[in-house]
């Protein structure tokens, strides 16, 4: 199923990555939000768990071995182009992951990755629906990266 104009919502993962209070930033090489900033994730495979795809798609996108630590949220992201049709319609489950190996590589769909301060993440140009996650979650994160 194409990822524009779906014919139903596709279900997608990310992967919070937190060390010495920054996150992890993976600047986006594909639509929707091509040349923006998020999280790294990706959709998930017909008979793969949500949390096995969020393992599998941090290790093809930034090269880390990763495992979940929790769920933090499950994000809805619908786009709606100037007709007002679905053009994009995204189920998003997000986990906070720790590093357990391998090493920063970017995968040909992503521009660029870097760990960014806290204090600076809001001054990035995340996509949409990261911004609003990330407002949402930023209390809460902080205080997980500033205990590790």
């Amino acid at each position: 199923m194409s990822r524009e104009y779906p014919t139903r919502p596709l279900v997608g993962t990310g992967a919070l990555i937190l060390r010495d209070g920054k996150l992890l930033l993976v600047k986006r090489g594909a639509q929707p939000g091509f040349g923006k900033w998020s999280i790294p994730g990706g959709l998930v495979e017909l008979g793969e768990n949500v949390q096995d795809a969020m393992v599998r798609e941090v290790k093809e996108e930034v090269g880390f071995d990763v495992e979940a630590v929790k769920l933090t949220d499950v994000v809805d992201t619908v786009t709606l182009d100037a007709n007002g049709r679905v053009q994009y319609h995204f189920v998003v489950v997000n986990f906070l992951a720790r590093v357990v190996g391998g090493e920063l590589k970017t995968a040909t769909d992503i521009l660029e990755a870097k760990w960014v301060p806290f204090d600076e993440v809001e001054a990035c140009n995340l996509t949409k629906s990261f911004r609003v996650f990330f407002e949402k979650h930023k209390d809460e994160l902080m205080r997980l990266a500033c205990s590790k």
